[in-house]
């Protein structure tokens, strides 16, 4: 077999790679079930003891647990390597699924649901996990390393599509509990499977040289943006929701909500596809920013169940592109060897901001209109974008 070129941009590329087709194989299996857990859990506690607010604050509940114990888990996998730490954490979390299970179904005292559901806060960042090897296979390759990270928004957004239509089918097609169940299987089954594949893993750093990733040069506004960014996700679900609950549709909010998923699958893979040269942060946050206003539009001119639709496939082609940009920002400002802290901690903020931008779109809803509550991912989409300009958060310079 020839030796495949260096310095080579392309999916295909990608997957010729040895050891990538395993790990990414593993890694899908395994971030599968994200989509699938609060889904599941919201539907299996609501089912069980008949209160959605109790469903909706133990899942708040695993969030908040998540924020707080996501950087200090990526900060161990940074410092003793992920098959070290990222499975036995699965293990925790799956234990924790499976105890939340049989609360659940044996009527178990409601604090009992509480604390299960925050053991679901070891999960690691499994994203994160692929990206950091991305990021060690493809060192000295940007055009290679975009292409990655295009793969992986992407795959996040299809996993985050398919996730609760899977977990939707598995409770009501079987019984409440199979939606939590098949999810634990299939964490555990892929991150054995992602773990696995050594030769791929970067090597641990057990005394880091470099800061911290909040004191590196860049990433606190940078926070600031991705817990903006998260503000738009957040409300629009919620608002989107309530939208087709007032339309008399609301069992087909999770079909409306797919397609702006797909929309940003769609886009990241064609993203990723392009050279990534003169692409700059604040430029797809301006086009978020603009596309966010159609979904307004949608709702306040039409009125129209469809149109939203149609808007939101379209306004959900800005988020892939902009997720890639910030998080190649990411990889190059943090340092090396604290790289799965630096990325998780993104995802602290992408987590605040989508817990914040729900409350707000609820609230929106609740106390004006579902139609103008569209006018909350508007605000959150340029706030980030004023933040982004303000700080010239969109260079390139790349901590040592």
């Amino acid at each position: 077999m020839a030796p495949i070129a260096r310095h080579t941009t392309g999916y295909r590329y990608l997957f010729a790679l040895p050891g990538a087709r395993r790990f990414t194989a593993g890694n899908l299996l395994a971030r599968l079930p994200i989509g699938m857990f609060s889904v599941s859990a919201v539907v299996m506690i609501a089912g069980s003891r008949g209160s959605y607010a109790l469903a909706g604050a133990v899942t708040a509940t695993g969030l908040a647990a998540t924020a707080v114990a996501g950087p200090l888990l990526a900060r161990l996998v940074d410092r003793h390597g992920q098959a070290r730490v990222a499975l036995p954490a699965t293990v925790v979390s799956v234990l924790g699924s499976l105890a939340l299970l049989l609360c659940v179904r044996y009527d178990a005292p409601g604090w009992t649901l509480f604390a299960a559901y925050a053991g679901t806060a070891a999960t690691p960042n499994i994203g994160g996990l692929s990206r950091a090897r991305w990021a060690h296979l493809l060192r000295g390759e940007p055009g290679a390393l975009h292409t990655a990270n295009a793969f992986e928004q992407a795959a996040d957004e299809l996993c985050f599509m398919l996730g609760p239509v899977l977990a939707s089918f598995l409770t009501g097609a079987f019984f409440p509990e199979a939606g939590t169940l098949a999810a634990a299987v299939l964490l555990l089954a892929g991150m054995l499977l992602f773990t696995a594949q050594r030769a791929t893993e970067p090597p641990p750093t057990p005394r880091s040289q470099g800061p911290s990733p909040l004191r590196s040069p860049g990433i606190p506004p940078l926070l600031v943006c991705f817990a903006a960014t998260g503000a738009v996700f957040g409300s629009m679900e919620v608002v989107t929701i309530a939208y087709a609950d007032a339309q008399g549709h609301r069992a087909a909010a999770g079909a409306v909500l797919a397609l702006q998923a797909a929309g940003s699958c769609a886009a990241g893979l064609a993203f990723g596809a392009r050279k990534p040269e003169g692409v700059r942060f604040s430029w797809c946050l301006a086009a978020m920013a603009a596309l966010m206003t159609l979904p307004w539009a949608a709702a306040g001119l039409a009125g129209s169940l469809w149109a939203l639709a149609a808007a939101l496939l379209v306004a959900g082609m800005a988020t892939a592109p902009t997720m890639v940009t910030a998080m190649t920002l990411v990889q190059k400002r943090t340092p090396a060897d604290r790289l799965n802290e630096g990325m998780s901690l993104m995802v602290t903020g992408l987590l605040t901001g989508i817990a914040a931008g729900s409350a707000a779109g609820g609230w929106a809803a609740e106390h004006l209109s579902p139609a103008s509550a569209y006018a909350v991912p508007v605000a959150a989409a340029a706030l980030a974008l004023g933040v982004a300009s303000l700080t010239r958060t969109g260079g390139v310079r790349r901590t040592p």
